[in-house]
């Protein structure tokens, strides 16, 4: 039991651990506290988005859906390893689950079937989504594998936590099956390795890297691509679908809508450009009725 980490010593314990982390817009202050308590703190939960795409995901979990706002945790883990910084406090992440699996975690003692939905989850535990359509084909690479244990052991060193404060959402809530799927070069993905990853990371400092000396420089720390996991369509819709653009003089809802995206600003263009062969055939017959009609006056006189 433990008060949250603030932001800062959150993203301290992280970058400590070897996380790539990337500080998605404004996720120190993005947090559902409105609604509820967020703490005292007691564990962590893995999730699955059930989404594909990196910018795409990452986008679902810090704005939620119609039927539940964002956050939807507080961490994103893209297939390429890194780690989004979605949230900070309260997080529709975990909902109602079983008041005994908290116990057990809380005590760090074996857990118990997740039978009822009687205790705020989204109160008491740390939440990351790993980016993956949870249908059990679809990989979990192992650099983000690897992240995922990394976030889990950064959280629990920073708390003074054992690895049984690790659980899987479907350890958590009746019905849920995440995470899910296969992990790269370990099957498929069980709670009890990945709390025995964990637990490996713990018995070393948090610069340690397996098969490798503990001195070896953290990944966080080397030069990396920054438009790596990105795929093309990701790139496409970040460019196209977000809105970044200052709105036309002409629009006429730029007090409300002051910011236009590039695909607004397209369909305006076409808009105004299929309109044009229509305008200028009508222009045309005004100008033939106008020749004719000044042919006439000087006919007349």
């Amino acid at each position: 039991m433990a008060t949250p980490l603030t932001a800062s010593a959150l993203l301290a314990a992280l970058k400590a651990e070897g996380c790539q982390v990337v500080e998605h817009r404004s996720w120190r202050t993005h947090n559902r506290n409105h609604k509820g308590t967020w703490g005292p703190v007691n564990g962590v939960i893995i999730h699955h988005t059930v989404s594909s795409g990196e910018a795409s995901s990452v986008d679902l979990c810090y704005n939620g859906h119609a039927n539940l706002p964002g956050p939807l945790c507080h961490t994103v883990g893209g297939k390429s390893g890194k780690l989004y910084m979605v949230g900070h406090g309260r997080a529709n992440h975990a909902g109602s689950g079983d008041g005994d699996v908290l116990a057990a975690v809380i005590n760090e003692k074996p857990l118990p079937a997740d039978n009822e939905t009687n205790t705020d989850g989204n109160r008491h535990f740390y939440g990351i989504e790993i980016v993956n359509l949870g249908n059990g084909k679809d990989q979990y690479p192992a650099v983000q594998y690897d992240a995922a244990v990394r976030w889990a052991a950064a959280i629990c060193r920073a708390h003074g936590w054992g690895a049984a404060s690790v659980i899987g959402h479907k350890e958590w809530q009746p019905g849920k099956i995440d995470p899910h799927g296969p992990v790269e070069g370990r099957g498929d993905f069980s709670m009890d390795r990945f709390r025995a990853d964990v637990a490996e990371r713990l018995t070393h400092p948090a610069s340690w890297s397996a098969g490798s000396s503990s001195t070896t420089q953290p990944p966080a720390q080397q030069e990396e691509d920054p438009m790596a996991g990105y795929s093309k369509a990701d790139i496409g819709d970040a460019v196209i679908h977000r809105d970044n653009i200052p709105a036309p003089k002409s629009a006429p809802d730029k007090a409300k809508n002051s910011k236009w995206t590039l695909s607004s600003y397209v369909q305006s263009i076409y808009n105004a450009v299929v309109g044009l062969p229509k305008d200028v055939a009508a222009l045309r017959k005004d100008v033939a009725a106008l020749r004719a009609d000044v042919a006439a006056i000087k006919k007349e006189s």
